[in-house]
Order: structure tokens, then sequence, then C-alpha cells
């Protein structure tokens, strides 16, 4: 029974998230979602980036506090294991969906393309920069890393995995740090950039940078040597020469 409800939390958990990130996709883009980055009630433009620096506080911290190891093994003594990540993932989820419930706009334009070849190729930076995003989740075990692999472990009897594996497939060969790569692409190419979506990219590309820190001196931590040679010979965000070299001469 205890598996059979595992696994029906962290379904419904992943369903959580996978809908609020499709409406966060529209909600950036300005498209299906009913209330996009530059929609809603608008605010003097001081008070309007107060209370999006107060959304963008809670999203912040409670990804960094609840992704920290030292947090995971005190709340794994209150939250069985086999759920404590699609915890994380239902207040993660949570945390973004009233960022976009509350977030107040600033539509004033800072700039705007006027080429329509030009801004058609920016829009579709954008769109790949989220692509980028959900590919690189599947190359580091989607599924795992939204709850699901571990929700589903004790109902299909699969033997819980004790240790963590260290593993580079394809972007992560260039990059150390795809995801991140494709949500600051995702998040800078517009078109037209009003002032409201500059300090969203602005901000959450400050946070990106301190989630890179705190996500890599775990990693140090977990993998030592492994991961530190790792960070030495490949870019975080952007390749380095001689490591694009050889990945391409792998490729071959």
């Amino acid at each position: 029974m205890r598996g059979l409800l595992s696994a029906i939390y962290s379904t419904c958990a992943y369903l959580f998230f996978f809908g609020t990130f499709v409406y966060a996709i529209g909600f950036v883009e300005g498209v299906l979602a009913p209330k996009d980055i530059d929609d809603g009630h608008i605010m003097p433009l001081g008070a309007a980036l107060a209370m999006n620096s107060v959304l963008l506080a809670i999203f912040a911290v409670q990804h960094s506090v609840m992704a920290r190891p030292a947090f995971k093994r005190m709340w794994t003594k209150i939250v069985p294991k086999s759920i404590e990540r699609s915890t994380y993932v239902v207040a993660a989820s949570s945390a973004l969906a009233l960022l976009m419930w509350q977030w107040r706009p600033a539509p004033q334009l800072v700039w705007s393309v006027q080429d329509e070849i030009a801004a058609g190729v920016i829009y579709g930076l954008s769109w790949c920069g989220f692509a980028l995003v959900l590919a690189s989740t599947f190359l580091i075990s989607h599924f795992h890393l939204f709850g699901l692999s571990q929700g589903f472990a004790r109902l299909l009897n699969i033997p819980e995995s004790t240790q963590s594996h260290f593993v580079t497939p394809l972007f992560y060969k260039w990059v150390r740090h795809p995801l991140y790569l494709g949500f600051i692409i995702a998040f800078w190419a517009a078109p037209d950039m009003s002032a409201g979506r500059l300090f969203f990219a602005i901000a959450t590309t400050g946070y990106i940078f301190i989630g890179i820190f705190l996500e890599e001196r775990d990693l140090v931590g977990e993998f030592g040597h492994r991961y530190y040679s790792y960070r030495k010979n490949v870019g975080m965000l952007v390749p380095k020469l001689h490591a694009a070299r050889k990945a391409k001469r792998k490729l071959v």
C-alpha cells in the first residue's frame, strides 16, 4: 500500500510540475497562457520590481535550501526517501506557480527588433533554449530528476540505488550546465524586451550563477577529483576550445 501511495503521489507531483513548466513557457513567450509576463495589473515601476523581487526570492530560497544535501539528510528523517524528490518538485512547482500568478508586469519596451527575419530568428532561439532545457533533463535521467523513478521503485520492487553515477552525455561533454544555458537563452532571446522581462532575465541569470556555485560545491564534495577534473576541462556555460575539439573528434 505504501508503494502504491508513493507511486500515486509521485505521479501527481510530476503532472503538477509538467503543467507548471508548460505554462511557464507560455508565460515567458506570450503564447497560449491566459497571463504572460507582460499581462496583469500595472503598478508603478518601483512597486512592481519590489513585488517581483519578493516572488523571485521565494523561488530562489526554496530551490537553494531544499536542494542542499544537509537539508535532504534532515528532511528524509520526516519524509520517506521514496517521495523526498517528489516533495521537492511540488514545492518548486508551487513557488513557480505563485511567481507567475502574482507577477506584476512592467510592459515598457527596452528594445524592439523591427526586422521581421531577425525578430523571427531571435524568437526561434528562445524556443530552442527551452528545447535544450528539456533535452538536458532526459540526458541526466528525466524521471529520476523529477521524482517518478523513486516513487515507483518500491511498487515495482526496484532496488534503491545508494550510489550516484557521474556521466557526461552529449551536451555535457561541451558545457557543464546545458540545462541552465537553455534557460538563459530562452529568457534573453526576446525580439521585444519589456522592462519586466528584462528584470526577470537579469534576476534569474544572477540566481543561475549562484545555483551553479552551490551545485558544483556539492558535486565536488560527492565526486571529488573526478568532478574537479571535469570542471577544469569543460566550460561552465560556454564550451572551451580544447574540449570542443575533443568532443568533435569523438563524434567523427
